[in-house]
């Protein structure tokens, strides 16, 4: 089959993840009128997906984006539980899996992260899941009924976040961590510290250094345990994988777009090939200030490259980046960390995390660079503010509690000159 002439304002959206259903309302809300078709490979309609791992074993599991009229409403086709098989670039279309074919102005690829895989003998056991979709969650809330046990393996905010559910319900569970600690690669050692032994207070079982062999299962093909490299087995019902992700790229890849541990976008969400922007997790993108490319997997940072590109698209002014930042659940700990981390900054505690109230500011000399902090908005929200404008701060001042953060800082950097 082949696709009909289309307008060239036409707008293809690969991926039905947050990015890519926030793209598609941005572009109707900022009067482009052209078509805007979404191929999600889900077979449900672009939703919320904080409540997969914060939320998996409630009503509140299923969040839609948009009500259901929205899309028609909005004249907004979907294709859902479709698959984008190839690209086009010459011609301008895309092939799906069924054969057809969509012709675009500007194709948005938006098609996100895979679970990676744990390549042990017994990966394949019944039982043994992975969190990346509704339907995953759904797999996961259906397993952990009451008095089953739970194996995560991986200590990373999702595992730990499905942990703390997982106990609240009054669950077993074990996290087996292969590094030294817990959120080894992406927070800083003083939080790890401060999470895991939260959880073991509220009786979660952390195994650090917990190199997994394989999966044991029994007669019937299910999970029984998980084996360690030592040859210990920690039994379970239900073993959930969190190993982290990998960009689902190999669409761009095999269209010819430069990809390096992501599509490689520029600020604005511009791949080379000028008819074709990528947002969301499969991306990396320019953060820091320096120019640094990085992959964010985390859905402030989908918004806001929907944002960009939807700007992108209708020829307006694209916003001014935001601080990269996200946000995690830990039993009673709100968290919400922003800027970019990095091992050899020195940490400054502000407040007392016993309490369960602190923020740790992360300085590059007397500049912040990164806060992490646990149910403290006010001062997340300061903080982000020293990060976006480089201010100096005291920082002997800093990590008391008394002084307000406003009184801390010693000089704000001037303006840029312009061209």
């Amino acid at each position: 089959m082949t696709a009909e002439h289309t307008d060239p304002g036409a707008v293809v959206v690969v991926g039905g993840g947050h990015g890519g259903g926030t793209l598609v309302g941005l572009l109707r809300q900022l009067g482009h009128a052209a078509p805007v078709t979404l191929v999600g490979h889900e077979a449900d309609a672009p939703y919320h997906r904080p409540p997969l791992s914060k939320k998996f074993h409630g009503d509140e599991l299923e969040q839609p984006l948009k009500p259901a009229p929205f899309y028609a409403e909005q004249d907004i086709a979907l294709r859902l539980g479709a698959e984008v098989v190839a690209i086009d670039r010459d011609a301008r279309t895309v092939r799906l899996d069924d054969g057809s074919e969509l012709a675009y102005g500007t194709l948005v690829l938006a098609t996100g992260a895979a679970p990676r895989r744990l390549e042990v003998p017994g990966a394949d056991l019944a039982g043994v899941l992975s969190l990346r979709t509704l339907d995953d969650a759904r797999a996961l809330r259906d397993g952990l009924r009451p008095g089953r046990r739970l194996v995560i393996v991986g200590g990373g905010y999702v595992g730990l976040e499905v942990a703390a559910v997982a106990r609240s319900q009054g669950l077993e569970v074990t996290v087996l961590e292969r590094e030294d600690r817990v959120l080894a690669r992406v927070a800083s050692p003083e939080l790890s510290s401060i999470l895991g032994a939260h959880h073991e207070r509220h009786g979660t079982v952390v195994e650090t250094g917990a190199d997994v062999a394989s999966f044991a299962g029994d007669e019937h093909g299910a999970v029984r345990a998980v084996v360690l490299a030592d040859g210990r087995e920690v039994p379970c019902d239900v073993a959930l994988v969190g190993v982290g992700a990998v960009p689902r790229d190999d669409l761009a890849r095999a269209a010819g777009l430069a990809c390096e541990g992501g599509i490689l976008v520029d600020a604005e969400t511009r791949t080379a090939d000028p008819a074709i922007l990528a947002i969301g997790d499969v991306t990396r993108r320019p953060l820091g200030g320096a120019g640094e490319l990085v992959r964010m997997e985390s859905i402030p940072s989908a918004t806001e490259q929907a944002k960009q590109a939807a700007h992108v698209i209708v020829g307006r002014d694209v916003p001014a980046a935001d601080v990269p930042w996200f946000w995690s659940d830990q039993f009673d700990l709100k968290l919400k960390i922003a800027g970019l981390l990095r091992g050899d900054r020195p940490a400054v505690v502000r407040g007392d995390p016993a309490s369960g109230r602190f923020t740790l500011f992360h300085l590059d000399g007397d500049v912040v660079r990164a806060v992490e902090s646990a149910n403290a908005p006010a001062e997340f929200m300061a903080g982000k503010k020293l990060i976006q404008r480089g201010d100096r701060v005291d920082v002997a001042r800093l990590a008391d509690v008394d002084v307000k953060l406003k009184d801390v800082v010693l000089s704000v950097p001037e303006p840029a000159a312009s061209a």
